[in-house]
């Protein structure tokens, strides 16, 4: 595709090395670094499963991971250095954290229970889960404890006691997929409570097939940066725009396309603009203009645009006309006839905190343009989050470019990496979770409300759903330690059920609350295909080391305790790990090939390593179809059309999301005259997926004094006597964390920042309200839903104060085991070398 010539190229500007919410790559960076913190730790690699291959003692190994594809260095049988996929314009210096990670001391080393549970051979005093030792046992022992506990359970209470959703990122791969491998093994065994959404997007993705049909303006497949590049004038990103964003995938990349892209429409003239209270460095980097709005307020400002597109007749009416419904009743709001407010710049100003008549220019430029508004996945994560959400949709609607080369919208090209890169639409194989016989699910995010409400109810996107009485929970591949909000909330929630048990390589918050915990592989220590719908690589994951430890591969953790039911061959289906692959490469190549795409047999795959089948539609359009035919191509609405006015919505009656978008400021914001002035934003990290890798050594090379970084702007440093690399407590009435300060005036004023993803580590395990000595914000966010329609987390919306913390500081221990006993109940330390 030909770059189409423009008036004016910009060539992108480096943002200064001190920039705090800047990113590097010096060297590979981490990886040959990182590499001799592996030599000290001590733990020496168990014994492997069956496996496609065996792991090489000498040699390089090409694997991937939610990070990206590398090639793991091997030396003896152990992992001593990382090199990235070459194919990979923009390696993210995360994965040189895998060479010390894999042998890290919060490994967990055999099966562990806790110490009384185990004496008690079963439930015990539930408060002492983060706060008793463990007991290390044999995976025998361990697995009989827990298939009689299940026993225990589904016969007194039923299956609809067993909350075995294991929601979380867990793994790359098709195979070695850590919720589906539990969902699959207890739907065998009579089946489970499950859960509905995500906390990345669930009230999006419940609102867009009302308003749009489907989920594919969150995900993809979207208009291609090519087609971007090519015919885009301007970009106007609500939520940011953000390179770190674009360092992870999930299943897997082969390369990070997010800022090359990215950096190629700002190298072509394409002009952005960035509606985001955080100036990150790549606002610099691409001369973008930074618009720093008041947090939450994104719908008002939107609203207001369309009042200027409307006033000054840039609106497209034609298009409204054609491709829309409910406009009417949308407009009838803007222009305040239905409730006697107009929502104009000057009204959105006051609550944006932005000039008028800067919104009537920003109005003026985009109709003025070929616009691709891009809003994040992070703005729904606000009270009220649908809104700004569904006001995209509407703002884009007004300028008529939905289905346009280069116009439009969409939720995730800043948001995750990928989005927007041409790919053969190619579905990998995965492993079937099979029928749940239980029929019972809630809002994932509404995981504390299910436990401390049993028989209580939700509403949840039109329907009542009732909570059950939760007794036991099985969690493998995710940490709601770290994704939920209101920590202590969730402390009180957890100690509800009997009897927890945690599949975990690492001793995050979630496994030190466990009373059975089972060490699972990493992705390193077993064989799978690794493939994602946003990259156009598929990868042969070879294994790459021997297990660590007594690690075991989730699927064969369960295969085993499957087998203590007689359902091993049920779950297997006589397979082992690597006739596995070789089904589900089968099953890839005969849907390929129904698509005319050619892929090779599985040995040649595994022994190349890497395919990646061309794009036969790289010019796609987002809406296109739509566009061009609207009886043909309807979309999945009731009314065939885009629904600015749903009667769906609004026949469910929901105060707080009505059956048009509105502009509604969060209760939260009333904790401003109860003394907590600032508004809390916890944005992805820059060093760690979530949580994930928090105990490697960039994520902590990051902290101020051992605490997570908490970023604000020198006129509230200033009034708090506070100054760079002093500690604070941030808190407000929900909890209270501690933080190391960075002064930065690229954060507007009145707004602090903490990255999510700080290992939980309270001062006082066995208390609820103490504080959190790492820097988890969760300790302050609300545990409330965005509205009754999409049930999504409100991580965004948090009003703190924060104080210079002048006593002696707590040492940080959550990076250390908790305490193991032996079986005697006198104190021990693990020797790795026999684990």
């Amino acid at each position: 595709m030909t770059l189409r010539h423009r008036a004016a190229v910009r060539a992108p500007q480096r943002q200064s090395p001190t920039d705090p919410f800047s990113l590097s790559r010096r060297s590979f960076l981490a990886g040959t670094a990182l590499a001799t913190l592996a030599a000290g730790v001590g733990l020496r690699p168990g014994f492997a499963g069956a496996a496609t291959t065996p792991p090489p003692s000498v040699g390089a190994v090409l694997t991937s991971s939610h990070w990206g594809a590398f090639h793991a260095e091997i030396q003896d049988g152990r992992l001593v250095d990382v090199t990235p996929f070459a194919a990979d314009p923009y390696p993210t210096p995360m994965i040189g954290n895998f060479p010390s990670l894999v042998y890290d001391p919060t490994r967990v080393a055999r099966p562990m229970v806790r110490q009384s549970y185990l004496a008690a051979g079963g439930p015990s005093d539930p408060s002492l889960r983060g706060v008793e030792p463990f007991v290390p046992v044999d995976w025998d022992t361990a697995l009989d404890l827990v298939a009689a506990e299940i026993e225990r359970v589904r016969t007194d209470h039923g299956n609809e006691a067993i909350l075995a959703g294991s929601y979380g990122w867990g793994s790359a791969g098709q195979l070695h997929n850590p919720t589906t491998l539990t969902n699959r093994a207890f739907a065998l065994l009579g089946g489970y409570v499950d859960d509905i959404t995500n906390y990345s997007y669930g009230a999006g993705m419940t609102l867009l097939p009302h308003i749009v049909g489907s989920s594919e303006a969150i995900a993809g497949p979207a208009t291609t940066w090519p087609v971007i590049i090519e015919h885009t004038d301007l970009i106007v990103s609500f939520g940011g725009a953000a390179f770190k964003n674009g360092q992870i995938t999930f299943g897997g990349a082969g390369a990070h396309t997010t800022e090359r892209y990215m950096r190629e429409a700002a190298a072509a003239g394409v002009e952005m603009v960035v509606i985001n209270p955080i100036r990150e460095r790549e606002t610099a980097e691409l001369d973008a203009d930074w618009i720093a709005i008041k947090p939450a307020t994104d719908t008002a400002l939107m609203l207001a645009l369309c009042h200027t597109l409307l006033a000054e007749d840039l609106a497209d009416r034609e298009f409204l006309e054609r491709y829309t419904t409910g406009h009417d009743r949308l407009i009838a709001y803007i222009t305040g006839e239905s409730d006697g407010i107009e929502k104009t710049p000057d009204w959105a100003a006051e609550i944006t905190e932005l000039d008028a008549e800067s919104i009537r220019a920003l109005a003026r430029r985009m109709a003025a343009s070929r616009t691709m508004i891009m809003t994040s996945w992070s703005l729904q994560r606000h009270r009220f989050g649908e809104q700004p959400w569904w006001m995209t949709v509407a703002l884009a609607a007004m300028l008529g470019q939905i289905g346009l080369p280069g116009g439009g919208f969409s939720f995730a090209y800043t948001s995750t990496n990928g989005v927007g890169s041409p790919r053969a639409p190619i579905r990998v194989a995965a492993l079937r979770r099979g029928r749940n016989p239980v029929r019972l699910r809630y809002p994932v995010a509404r995981i504390a409300d299910l436990l401390l409400d049993p028989g209580g109810t939700v509403d949840y996107n039109g329907r009542t759903f009732p909570y059950p009485d939760v007794r036991m929970i099985y969690w493998a591949g995710g940490n709601p330690f770290h994704h939920h909000q209101d920590l202590n909330r969730l402390i009180e929630a957890w100690r509800k059920p009997e009897t927890i048990i945690v599949h975990e390589p690492f001793w995050t918050a979630t496994a030190r609350r466990a009373d059975i915990v089972l060490p699972a592989t990493t992705a390193l220590e077993r064989n799978d295909i690794g493939a994602s719908s946003r990259d156009a690589h598929i990868f042969a994951m070879k294994q790459a080391i021997a297990p660590v430890g007594a690690a075991r591969s989730d699927f064969d953790i369960l295969a085993d305790l499957l087998d203590r039911f007689g359902l091993r061959e049920d779950y297997t289906e006589g397979r082992d790990e690597a006739a596995w692959l070789r089904h589900l490469w089968d099953e890839t190549r005969a849907g390929a090939e129904e698509q005319g795409i050619a892929l090779p047999d599985f040995d040649t795959f595994w022994q190349q390593g890497v395919i990646a089948p061309e794009d036969p539609n790289p010019d796609y359009v987002y809406l296109g179809d739509f566009r061009n035919d609207p009886e043909t191509n309807a979309l999945r609405t009731p009314s065939g059309l885009i629904e600015l006015f749903s009667e769906t919505i609004d026949g469910f009656g929901y105060d707080d999301c009505p059956g048009h978008p509105v502009w509604r400021a969060p209760e939260e914001w009333d904790l401003a005259a109860d003394g907590y002035p600032l508004q809390l934003l916890s944005t992805h990290p820059r060093h760690r997926l979530h949580s994930q890798m928090d105990n490697g050594a960039l994520a902590r090379a990051s902290k101020v004094q051992d605490r997570e970084p908490v970023y604000l702007h020198p006129d509230d440093a200033a009034a708090r006597d506070v100054a760079d690399g002093d500690v604070v407590r941030v808190f407000n009435a929900r909890g209270a964390c501690l933080a190391g300060v960075v002064v930065t005036a690229d954060i507007r004023p009145g707004v602090i920042c903490i990255e999510e993803g700080a290992w939980f580590d309270p001062v006082d395990p066995a208390s609820v309200g103490s504080v959190d000595k790492h820097g988890n914000p969760n300790m302050m966010t609300p545990d409330i839903g965005t509205s009754r329609l999409g049930q999504g987390c409100s991580a965004q919306t948090a009003m703190v104060e924060l104080v210079r913390y002048d006593e002696t500081l707590p040492p940080v221990a959550v990076f250390d085991p908790p305490a193991i006993r032996d079986a005697n109940a006198t104190d021990m330390e693990i020797d790795n070398d026999d684990a």
